[in-house]
């Protein structure tokens, strides 16, 4: 176990900030002009009548003459800045489903490579309640209108857009993994070094061949001067299921609430609300997201409903070797997802 002095420094970066402080910042918002948004349908209509499929568009086929600069400037914003980004005003309204999806997936690709999410290998994500539990350990909380808690996903970056909006609730939350760990590093040394023990986390089902049913890997990781984090509280603690998995030890488990107290202080965290059009990308090393519990309209074709990227970025950084149990591999580039699956991937416009 790591001891107090050899705690890595206060993290000091842009990542590293306080809710309500950037929260009355506007520099993370991004509305789309006119003429971006014609570009990105021209683009994205261009690929849809050469291929249908949408998991064929990639960065050189999905041509942004003057968007494209601007999400360079997202990306490193993302990858090197405060983490976060929200482009809005993308008229999925209007649109059809292929024609919003194709437009999501296309400015995606500029930021990154998309990554499979489950065992059929898609691409494109559909965050929408499937009528699960999200009690039953196979069940990702997504599929429910559960609240998630504050969390990571398997990529670099994490993208959303809001299709349909619920009738209430499911708020996007987003908080610094950095600040939690300074606040520990500061007040509950002891705990924030528990913190750096491979911790167990359930799998929920999608276990790679030859690998166990969960993976162990710190909760904070200092690697080349940086820290990432990985974090998803259920998942850890329904890992404790498997005989094999390390037992949490009473410091392991007041580390784990501490962690959760300080996510969920509103010093540290702020909530957005997506609206229709609203696309928010999160740099997932740096941050943890959330979404609050929804109510959810009783017309099915009203349903609360977001498709979700992960993107690999190749300029994004280095993760350690232990990584590569959750992310396959710790490449830039190629890393992250589900890769556990002989499904060809693919882009569905619809859950299932």
């Amino acid at each position: 176990m790591m001891r107090i002095n050899q705690l890595p420094p206060q993290i000091d970066t842009p990542a590293a900030w306080f809710g309500p402080e950037i929260n009355a910042r506007a520099d993370w918002q991004f509305i789309l002009n006119d003429s971006e948004i014609r570009e990105l349908e021209t683009a994205a209509t261009r690929c849809l009548s050469i291929n249908s499929d949408i998991s064929c568009i990639n960065r050189d086929n999905f041509v942004l003459p003057t968007l494209g600069h601007r999400l360079r400037a997202i990306h490193d914003r993302l990858i090197h800045g405060a983490g976060f980004a929200l482009i809005r005003s993308v008229p999925v309204q209007e649109w059809s489903r292929a024609l919003s999806a194709a437009v999501f997936y296309g400015l995606g690709a500029h930021l990154g490579n998309a990554r499979p999410q489950n065992a059929k290998g898609h691409l494109l994500g559909h965050v929408i309640d499937m009528g699960l539990r999200a009690d039953d350990p196979q069940v990702r909380i997504y599929q429910t209108h559960e609240r998630q808690t504050y969390h990571t996903d398997s990529s670099d970056i994490v993208g959303l857009i809001c299709l349909q909006q619920a009738k209430s609730g499911g708020d996007s939350a987003l908080v610094s993994s950095n600040t939690i760990y300074n606040e520990m590093r500061r007040d509950y040394p002891e705990l924030a070094c528990a913190l750096f023990d491979p911790i167990a986390t359930d799998r929920r089902g999608e276990v790679p061949e030859g690998q166990k049913p969960f993976f162990e890997i710190p909760v904070f990781n200092w690697y080349e001067g940086l820290m990432s984090t990985i974090y998803q509280r259920q998942y850890i603690d329904s890992a404790q299921r498997f005989e094999d998995a390390l037992r949490l030890t009473p410091l392991h488990v007041e580390a784990l609430d501490c962690f959760d107290q300080l996510a969920n202080d509103q010093r540290l965290n702020f909530l957005m609300r997506l609206e229709p059009g609203d696309m928010q990308f999160v740099h997932n090393h740096n941050l943890l997201h959330d979404r609050t519990a929804f109510e959810d309209w009783s017309d099915p074709a009203k349903k609360r409903h977001l498709l979700r990227l992960w993107l690999s970025s190749s300029e994004a950084r280095a993760l350690p070797e232990v990584f590569a149990q959750r992310y396959g591999s710790v490449e830039p580039g190629v890393r992250g997802g589900v890769m556990h699956t002989d499904a060809a991937v693919n882009a569905p416009l619809y859950p299932g």
